[in-house]
């Protein structure tokens, strides 16, 4: 890859049908602001000389830094809440575009890696499949709300109620308990939770798919909290582990790490930072606690059970998977469960 230390550096500000451009001539010092239509912006940088082109890491960023790259240019995706800190004065896309350009020259910021195409898919397909779940509980939640107004007490869980609302509806229908038009829109409503169930369960095996085509997503896999859902959307999600320098900086990316206030020398710890993906630190603090939950612990969530809270000890253990997964991914490393003994017998 071409270095970009001396590459002209442009500022793009993405949008659906009108790009803002910055541009400062390296002779001249002039600056130059160009407003450029979406059909025509691939035509605008297949003329422009090699240059460092910055865009916020927003929606159609990497699509556009693809393209951006494939005509010659180095691109470089800057997180949005980096780049707010250089808007000076009114938010315009004219001021947005010189933001990301000064934003794309500070050395202290990191860059958001672009994703490949089938790492955008992959993310897509969870994106599908979270949305799916959403929907799915709502209408049982909706269903067990309804049928609780005319007292029949349905279980917490989606695969509880499926188990008991049919027998709880033919007992209701004995009573004269339920109007025949409530029945009929009940068992409706169940035809269509059956209908997002089938749908939940193609994302998931095209997601299963991938993971047999993917080494990377079967390496990880291996760790103990680390299944389809977590294999495949942590390194679609991430990409190259080694853009990472430590395990603990991963981590911290993650939002896994204690924030940290000081002042006067003096550093206090807090709760962790919920900074970077939701989703991904959800999954990796889902499958902790399903760790935890087994009746075979190691002894070192013993000990960790025993003088911490048990959300705290399933956080820490989230942490020590999201380290384990970037050393086997950063370093090349096969999983080696004896050295991790996350299911080794505690200690009397």
């Amino acid at each position: 890859m071409q270095s970009t230390a001396n590459l002209p550096v442009i500022g793009l500000d993405l949008a659906k049908t009108v790009f803002q451009v910055h541009m400062v001539d390296v002779e001249t010092g002039e600056i130059q602001r160009r407003q450029v239509k979406r059909a025509r912006l691939t035509e605008f940088f297949a003329k422009c000389a090699p240059s460092l082109v910055a865009m916020e890491a927003c929606g159609s960023a990497h699509h556009w830094a693809r393209t951006i790259r494939s005509l010659g240019h180095q691109a470089k995706l800057l997180p949005a809440q980096h780049v707010k800190a250089f808007l000076l004065r009114d938010k315009t896309d004219a001021m947005d575009a010189q933001a990301i350009w000064v934003a794309a020259q500070q050395p202290h910021i990191n860059e958001v890696p672009v994703k490949t195409e089938r790492q955008q898919t992959c993310m897509s397909l969870h994106g599908m499949r979270r949305q799916l779940m959403k929907i799915r509980i709502m209408q049982t939640n909706a269903l067990r709300g309804i049928l609780g107004e005319f007292g029949i007490a349905l279980p917490v869980g989606h695969n509880q109620l499926l188990k008991t609302i049919h027998g709880e509806l033919a007992k209701a229908q004995q009573e004269d308990q339920l109007s025949a038009d409530l029945v009929v829109s009940v068992q409706e409503q169940l035809k269509r939770i059956d209908a997002l169930q089938e749908d939940i369960d193609h994302l998931g095996q095209r997601l299963r798919a991938m993971i047999r085509e993917d080494r990377q997503m079967q390496a990880i896999q291996q760790i103990p909290g680390i299944g389809d859902l977590t294999a495949s959307a942590l390194v679609a999600a991430v990409g190259n582990f080694s853009t990472f320098k430590s395990a603990r900086q991963f981590a911290s990316w993650v939002g896994l790490t204690p924030r940290q206030v000081g002042t006067g020398g003096k550093t206090q710890q807090l709760g962790i930072s919920k900074r970077g993906d939701t989703y991904l630190r959800t999954l990796l603090i889902a499958g902790a606690r399903a760790v935890i939950a087994r009746a075979e612990r190691s002894s070192w969530i013993t000990r960790l059970l025993e003088r911490r809270h048990y959300n705290v000890a399933v956080v820490a253990l989230a942490n020590k998977i999201a380290r384990t997964a970037w050393a086997v991914l950063a370093k090349g490393a096969a999983f080696e469960l004896v050295k991790w003994h996350p299911l080794e017998n505690a200690s009397p």
